[in-house]
């Protein structure tokens, strides 16, 4: 009844959205995205090819263009244009295409190093080949397994050194169910298949070794499928909106509080973050804080250098896509009782359009936090307390990539507070091995014993988040703010202090920052001052450092060269989105974060974007067996001299709602 209560009332909420005129930043609909094949099809170039869409999103106006649209959004908006990577005759074209003429407005063939996003067609496609393929099959059998239990899956093979490339291939690696859904810490050891892409033919394969599969005992996950002794449970914990949601959904754009921002969905980043301001009630006006933000590179190295798993170093971004590999999101599990969802859509391979249901999902987040609050007992006779709830709008997804699955919030707090969340949890990638006991290990096993016959390999994570940030305006400088350690003049006890030396970051290279000492970094206006002569700006509050423990000239280091400093900053440029390259896939590192940054760009007064790059050492534990417990980071960007003064100083204390069914006392 409670869920049904929740759907009818999303309904009746999306239903009371007046509609708008298309938003120039809205992501392409299902009949753009047909229309935007149908176009290329059928140019005459390719009317006989075998011709494959890899990457179909919307090709943005200028920035320009969108600021001077919003300084009047009842005009109507920008021509719609779409940007395509396509495969054909085993090369990678790009096309830019006019939805508003039915055009291809240009076209050209990327002769560059590495190829475009893997989609899901082909990766499918390479999969089944094993299944007719008698070598592969005697393998099965030599291992008296049963091939209905196979799990096959595709793994990027990265670049190691080849001066040419070798063709757009992947490896095939198989998995055993045999009584689990579990399948990825029952690997296959030793069998793997090399296909080749375009020409979608098996061109290497190998059975190098056999080794005892994993068992399954003690791998269930699903809760319907679990056993006693069951962890200690706590009653039902929900939360109430008996008024409805504060915030405001109109096509895209969501307004809550102060904040107003856009959402879109792309194929490649999944959830994008655009046209962010906030109501200043002092200025009374909007203010512009982020232009856009989104994720823009994972880098995932194991730290296995043996034969079957060096080249597993992933840009799970620019291999796989964040938003090729959304997933639904479940009421009440991935997202509160209170959330509203939206759906998605991508081109699949012959450019027909598909939709991703509860691809986000947008709520209210309240959980006892406290936004500020004061005691005052230092007057006499008087004790004063105030104290004002932290609410907070979130905006989330998650996106599932083999093993891993990464949740991703988007939070907006009243103080002007921006925080990126993510979340790691699934299943380890484990190695099949013959060790059943510690004691047994003589070796560097590149990983940890987590049950018998399985190792779970260590391995890094990067997240990288692009961030341009338009504070007050597109032209602003980078601040470093050092803390320094200072002796006093002996005038009192006191022998030190601290104090912060500021620094005006003029060029890119002097950008390439690691926050692994106490440090204060700015994104500021230079021409815009508070009332009593601070610069306004904001704050990154960076994650923990994660200092890569790669050598720098290691060929997957080249590729992820993004995770060589955790915060970086470079001159705006509509082109450079991407840390670890457009074209991830076998990429050469060499139109990436790093290069660009390596032209020493002036940064200061200009358009800037800030990069800030979350990192995880990962050593695996028994604990994260057979399931991982969800491992947290993140960042912050905070108002510095942004307002005048605390901006919800102002907010009223609220009003308590009683609920009859809540009672502390009942047993």
């Amino acid at each position: 009844m409670a869920s049904t209560f929740t759907a009818f009332f999303s309904l009746l909420f999306l239903l009371s959205i007046p509609s708008i005129l298309s938003h120039p930043l809205d992501p392409l609909t299902p009949l753009e995205i047909k229309q935007v094949a149908k176009i290329i099809k059928e140019s005459r170039a390719f009317l006989l090819a075998n011709l494959t869409f890899q990457y179909v999103g919307l090709d943005e106006p200028s920035k320009s263009t969108i600021l001077l649209w919003l300084s009047n959004p009842t005009k109507e908006p920008p021509p719609r244009q779409a940007f395509v990577i396509a495969r054909a005759y085993g090369k990678s074209y790009e096309f830019v295409v006019s939805l508003s003429h039915g055009s291809i407005i240009s076209q050209h063939i990327y002769n560059g190093t590495g190829f475009p996003l893997l989609n899901l067609e082909e990766q499918s496609a390479a999969n089944d080949l094993a299944f007719n393929y008698p070598p592969f099959i005697k393998s099965i059998k030599k291992r008296g397994l049963d091939i209905k239990d196979v799990v096959p899956s595709v793994f990027t093979v990265g670049w190691y050194g080849e001066k040419s490339m070798s063709g757009r291939v992947v490896k095939v690696l198989f998995f055993y169910k045999g009584g689990t859904p579990n399948v990825w810490v029952r690997p296959i050891e030793g069998v793997a298949v090399l296909v080749d892409l375009d020409k979608m033919v098996i061109v290497k394969y190998s059975d190098s070794e056999v080794v005892p599969i994993p068992k399954a005992e003690g791998t269930e996950y699903r809760g319907s499928k679990l056993r006693p002794p069951f962890a200690a449970e706590t009653k039902p914990i929900t939360v109430v909106q008996p008024h409805g949601p504060s915030f405001k959904i109109n096509g895209h754009t969501i307004s809550w509080a102060d904040w107003t921002l856009h959402l879109a969905f792309d194929v490649r980043a999944g959830l994008v973050i655009s046209l962010v301001t906030i109501f200043d009630s002092i200025e009374d006006k909007h203010r512009q804080v982020l232009y856009k933000g989104h994720v823009s590179e994972l880098f995932v190295p194991y730290m296995d250098p043996t034969e079957e798993w060096y080249y597993r170093t992933f840009l799970d971004a620019g291999e796989f896509g964040l938003g090729l590999s959304a997933v639904s999101l479940q009421q009440h599990t991935d997202c509160p009782a209170n959330a509203i969802f939206m759906d998605g859509y991508h081109a699949n391979q012959d450019g027909e359009p598909v939709k991703l249901s509860n691809v986000f999902c947008v709520f209210e987040r309240y959980a006892g936090d406290i936004a500020w609050r004061h005691t005052e007992s230092a007057i006499s006779g008087e004790v004063i307390t105030e104290v004002r709830p932290g609410v907070s709008l979130v905006v989330r997804m998650v996106s599932t990539i083999g093993n891993y699955d990464y949740i991703m919030d988007w939070e907006f707090k009243k103080s002007g507070s921006i925080k990126f969340g993510v979340g790691l949890s699934g299943i380890l990638e484990a190695k099949a091995s013959t060790y059943t006991h510690k004691k047994q290990v003589k070796e560097d096993i590149y990983g940890t014993l987590v049950t018998e016959n399985t190792i779970a390999i260590n391995h890094d994570h990067y997240i990288n988040c692009y961030l341009d940030l338009d504070i007050d305006g597109e032209k602003n400088s980078f601040v470093k703010g050092k803390m320094k350690t200072m002796r006093t003049n002996g005038s009192t006890p006191r022998k030190s202090y601290w104090t912060m030396i500021r620094e005006l970051v003029k060029t890119e290279l002097d950008a390439r920052i690691w926050t692994d000492k106490p440090t204060e970094l700015l994104i500021v206006n230079p021409n815009k001052f508070t009332k009593i002569g601070n610069q306004v700006g904001y704050r990154l509050v960076p994650s923990p450092a994660a200092i890569p423990l790669l050598l720098e000239d290691d060929y997957p280091q080249i590729r992820g060269a993004f995770s060589n400093y955790n915060v970086w900053v470079t001159l705006y440029n509509r082109s450079e989105r991407w840390a670890g390259g457009l074209y991830a896939d076998r990429s050469h590192g060499d139109h990436t974060l790093f290069t660009w940054t390596n032209r020493n760009r002036d940064i200061d007064d200009k358009d800037i974007v800030l990069w800030h790059t979350i990192g995880f050492h990962h050593s695996p534990s028994q604990d994260e067996f057979p399931v991982m417990p969800t491992l947290n980071g993140g960042f912050e960007l905070r108002p510095s001299n942004f307002f005048e003064s605390n901006p919800i100083l102002n907010i009223r204390p609220p009003k308590p709602v009683d609920l009859p069914t809540c009672n502390a006392t009942t047993p």
